[in-house]
């Protein structure tokens, strides 16, 4: 159960990072940099206020189940897209490609990657996968 002591503790502290240029709030501190480019002003839309703005609207609460979207990681392979056991022998038989081979935000782009940008390395490693697996039989 939540206690609504302590949100409402917490809300104000947040709204009073909003109210205060000079706060310690990471988050609030990037989105005031993100905020100073020109495009970035050009096409927000929802200025930063305090969550406790009567002008804001009310407040609702919602459930929510948390999954994560990337793991970062992904079965350990070799250049043939076979996997790995933990000492590092391939698997015989077993051939990883895509997000199971580490596409899923690690990879050629970086952690860093945008969704789209998966493709590619997908197709690749799922090419040479295909290929090795083709050769060894």
């Amino acid at each position: 159960m939540l206690d609504p002591v302590e949100i409402r503790r917490i809300v104000e502290a947040r709204d009073a990072q909003v109210e205060n240029d000079f706060g310690k709030d990471a988050q609030l501190a990037a989105i005031r940099q993100a905020r100073g480019f020109l495009g970035d002003r050009l096409i927000r839309v929802a200025p930063v206020h305090r969550i406790l703005d009567p002008e804001a609207g009310p407040l609702i609460a919602v459930r929510l189940h948390i999954l994560t979207r990337k793991t970062l990681g992904g079965l350990h392979t070799d250049l043939q897209a076979r996997v790995l056991d933990a000492t590092g022998t391939p698997i015989d038989g077993l051939y990883a490609a895509g997000e199971a081979a580490g596409f899923g935000g690690g990879g050629m782009h970086g952690f860093n990657s945008l969704e789209g940008t998966f493709l590619g390395g997908c197709l690749f490693s799922g090419r040479v996968a295909g290929r090795a697996a083709a050769a060894a039989v």
